[in-house]
């Protein structure tokens, strides 16, 4: 930060920039014409949104940086499922009525998110809003329900109780009670198309993150020709950092149960569902997933997460790396090979 300050080729506009779960580590100057810095953020969607981005002209790094944000909050009214009247919600509350008509784009994320849970084997449900709910983890900290509460729950969770009719447009939830959870893919989704419009405004140099736990790099920063230096934290001891990342048009994704947890009876609860028993996954500590698009980083850190780390070294893609992290004292956090 002192560097940034005291050097004469880069200008900083604002220094406001909040991420955790993951941390960027600030620019420093390089050689060259000088390149203004600007940092700005916005709550949506339940997360803090921020973008950090070089170029020469203030008044359009302002002007992207704003459009940028502006597109969060346009998506906070997509997909919140705080807002009862934004599309998301309404769906959860209408669709087990009768097939129902939606946008197009809702309706390319919602494919998404069904294959999404197809191919992780359900380890990744779009359809676990009972699951969160009923374990206290929706708009709370967390609680210890009973079996029957677990059991009742699980009768509305599937992924398979959603259908999608491509020529209609319509999705329809063959049982009532469904409820669709964004939390598994919504910063990715809303990081991506943050991505797409500083791009379509000609911004070459970003790092755009939802929270710290999606992040997404755009070219490099001038101090770095690999890329957006980014920490992963040691799950153990967030202070630490476990490994570095360079971030060069790549995104990286972060689940941990450290993020969201309670104790009850003697164990840990993390807020990680595995949605086909219905109780938070075991064994798993934190799983960081580098892929080119973040809503797959996202989406795909929660099965590696869920069913663990051979199953996440057999199923990941080549251009994917994922950092691995297990419940054990005799086996370290690791690249997957």
């Amino acid at each position: 930060m002192d560097a940034l300050k005291n050097s004469p080729k880069v200008k900083q506009i604002v220094i406001v920039l909040f991420l955790s779960g993951a941390v960027a580590r600030p620019a420093a100057a390089a050689d060259g014409p000088e390149l203004l810095r600007l940092v700005k953020t916005a709550d949506a969607m339940g997360s803090t949104y921020s973008v950090e981005l070089y170029g020469y002209d203030q008044a359009r790094l302002t002007e992207a940086a704003d459009a940028a944000l502006e597109e969060a909050r346009r998506l906070d009214g997509l997909l919140s499922n705080y807002k009862p009247e934004s599309e998301w919600s309404r769906i959860n509350q209408h669709a087990a009525e009768g097939p129902m008509r939606i946008s197009p784009e809702m309706f390319r994320l919602l494919s998404a998110c069904v294959e999404y849970s197809r191919e992780g084997e359900g380890a990744f449900d779009i359809t676990v809003g009972p699951l969160m709910t009923v374990w206290g983890f929706y708009k709370g900290t967390g609680h210890l329900p009973h079996r029957a509460e677990v059991a009742a729950a699980l009768t509305m969770v599937g992924y398979r109780h959603i259908r999608l009719d491509a020529a209609a447009q319509t999705v329809w939830f063959d049982r009532q009670g469904v409820e669709m959870d964004p939390g598994g893919i919504g910063k990715g989704y809303a990081v991506d198309r943050m991505v797409d419009v500083l791009r379509q405004m000609g911004v070459k140099i970003a790092l755009v993150a939802g929270s710290g736990s999606s992040i997404y790099g755009m070219g490099a920063p001038p101090s770095e020709a690999k890329g957006w230096p980014v920490d992963i934290r040691d799950p153990w001891n967030q202070r630490k950092t476990a490994a570095v990342v360079f971030l060069k048009d790549m995104s990286m994704s972060t689940s941990g149960s450290y993020e969201k947890f309670f104790r009850a009876e003697g164990r840990i609860y993390a807020h990680i569902m595995d949605p086909r028993t219905g109780y938070p996954a075991q064994g798993s500590v934190s799983v960081s997933v580098i892929a080119p698009r973040t809503i797959d980083s996202e989406a795909w850190a929660k099965p590696y997460f869920v069913n663990g780390r051979q199953w996440a070294a057999r199923r990941k893609p080549k251009e994917f790396r994922v950092y691995f992290c297990e419940d054990r004292t005799d086996r370290p956090c690791a690249w997957l090979q």
